[in-house]
C-alpha cells in the first residue's frame, strides 16, 4: 500500500488531486469563500478549539472508549479486534462531532438559521440537538422513504424543535434531500448556514467535516498505543458519504496501518441495487464536487439501494476518491444480508447492537479475519448504535418471534 511521505490535502483550490473543488452556482461562491476564510482562521484559534474540546468532553462524552472485543476475537480465532465506540456519543453516533464544530462556525458567521440534510436521521438529530442547545432555528430535509424507515429519528428531531421537511422527488432518499437543502441554501444564503453531514459537497466542506471528525482517529491512535504499545494492522469503517471512515483514517494515513472502507453492496453489486460507488462508479460532478459517482451510460445519477439509510447515496467524499486512486485506502462492499448477519453477531457476542451502517464494517471481518495472524490488531469503527434501525432489523432477522 502506497503511503505518501507527507499528506497535506486538499490544496489551496480545495482539491484532493483531481477531485473536490467548487462546482456551485455563483450565488454560493462568496459564502463558501467566507466560510473557508473563517474556518482557516478558527481551526488554529486556541479559544475556538478550547470551546470545541470542552463541548466534546462535557456534552458529547468524549473520548469514546476503545473496547477490546474479546468474544468476537475468540469467534474468529485470529487477530485481536477492538471497537471504537462512536455509538456511545451523545445522540448515538459520530455525527455530533461535526455538528458541534459547524454550529460554532455558524455563530461566528452571525447566521440565525440552520439547514441540514439527513438519510438515517442521525445527522438530522445531531443538527437539531446543537440548534436546540444554541438557540438557532433548524430545518432538516429528509426523503420520504427515509422518513418512513427512520420514524424514531424523525420524532427525535421534532422533539428537539426542528422542522422536518419531507422530500418527494427522485428516489426520495439522501441524495434528493441534499439537492433540496442546496436549493434552500442558494435562496437563503444571507441568514442561513448549511451543516452538511458528511465529507461531501463543495470546498471547504470535505476538509472541514474531516477535521471535525478526525477526533475519532486521534483518540483511537492514542488509545491503541496505550493498550497495545503499537498501531493496528487494520482499520475498518463503513463508507457512504464517508465521514466516519475519513474521521478514523485521517490520523493513520502516514502509518503502515491498512485502511479499509466498506460500502453498501445492497442486493449484490451485480444487481444494480447497491451503493458501491468506489467499487463500480466513475468520475463525475455531483452536488458541488468532482468525485466517484454511480451513473448510467448517459451520465445520469443512478438509483441506488441499501438497507442502511445512511449509506444510501450514489456518490462519495472526494478525499475517498483520491485515497482509492492512490492505493492509500482499499474499498470493498458487503450485502444487506451480510450486514444483518453482522448485526446479530456483534449483538450476541459483545452485547453491542450496531447501527446498520456500522454493521457493514463488522461484516467485512468475515473476509479479513481468515487472513490475519494472532498478533495482528484490527480496529472497527462502530460509528453509531442500532436503536434507530430496530424496525428494519426486526423485519429482516428471524429470531423466532
Amino acid at each position: 500500500m502506497q503511503k505518501p511521505v507527507e499528506y497535506n490535502l486538499p490544496d489551496l483550490n480545495g482539491r484532493f488531486g483531481k477531485y473536490g473543488g467548487k462546482y456551485v452556482p455563483e450565488t454560493l461562491i462568496t459564502p463558501l469563500k467566507e466560510l473557508e476564510e473563517i474556518y482557516n482562521h478558527l481551526k488554529n484559534d486556541k479559544s475556538f478549539q478550547d470551546e470545541l474540546l470542552k463541548l466534546n468532553s462535557e456534552y458529547t462524552g468524549r473520548p469514546t472508549p476503545l473496547t477490546y472485543a474479546e468474544s468476537l476475537t475468540r469467534h474468529f480465532g485470529k487477530g485481536k479486534i477492538y471497537l471504537k465506540r462512536e455509538d456511545l456519543c451523545h445522540t448515538g453516533a459520530h455525527k455530533i462531532n461535526n455538528a458541534l464544530g459547524q454550529i460554532l462556525l455558524a455563530k461566528k458567521l452571525g447566521k440565525t438559521r440552520i439547514i441540514a440534510e439527513t438519510g438515517a436521521g442521525q445527522h438530522g438529530v445531531a443538527t437539531a440537538t446543537v440548534c436546540a442547545k444554541f438557540g438557532l432555528k433548524c430545518q432538516v430535509y429528509m426523503g420520504e422513504v427515509d422518513i418512513e424507515r427512520q420514524s424514531l429519528n424523525v420524532f427525535r428531531m421534532k422533539l428537539l424543535g426542528a422542522e422536518v421537511i419531507p422530500v418527494s422527488s427522485g428516489s426520495r432518499t439522501l441524495k434528493d434531500a441534499t439537492n433540496e437543502a442546496i436549493r434552500d441554501w442558494v435562496t437563503n444564503v444571507k441568514n442561513t448556514h448549511y451543516i452538511i453531514g458528511s465529507v461531501v459537497g463543495p470546498h471547504p466542506y470535505p476538509m472541514m467535516v474531516r477535521d471535525f471528525q478526525s477526533v475519532i482517529g486521534k483518540e483511537a491512535r492514542a488509545q491503541i498505543l496505550n493498550a497495545e504499545g503499537r498501531l493496528p494492522g487494520y482499520i475498518l469503517a463503513s463508507v457512504g458519504g464517508g465521514s466516519n471512515s475519513i474521521g478514523i483514517f485521517y490520523p493513520f494515513i502516514n502509518s503502515d496501518t491498512k485502511l479499509i472502507g466498506i460500502e453498501a453492496g445492497g442486493y449484490g453489486i451485480n444487481t444494480g441495487k447497491h451503493c458501491a460507488t468506489l467499487t463500480l462508479g466513475r468520475e463525475g460532478i455531483f452536488q458541488g464536487m468532482k468525485t466517484y459517482l454511480l451513473q448510467n451510460d448517459d451520465g445520469q445519477v443512478s438509483e441506488v439501494h441499501s438497507i442502511s439509510a445512511g449509506l444510501d447515496y450514489p456518490g462519495v467524499g472526494p478525499e475517498h476518491s483520491y485515497l482509492k486512486d492512490n492505493v492509500i485506502a482499499e474499498y470493498y462492499s458487503v450485502t444487506d444480508d451480510e450486514a444483518i448477519e453482522a448485526t446479530e453477531l456483534l449483538s450476541k457476542s459483545e452485547g453491542i447492537i450496531p447501527a446498520l451502517e456500522s454493521a457493514h464494517a463488522v461484516a467485512y471481518l468475515n473476509y479479513l479475519m481468515p487472513k490475519t495472524k494472532s498478533d495482528d490488531i484490527i480496529i472497527v469503527n462502530v460509528s453509531g448504535r442500532g436503536d434507530k434501525d430496530l424496525d428494519t432489523i426486526r423485519k429482516n432477522l428471524n429470531l423466532g418471534q
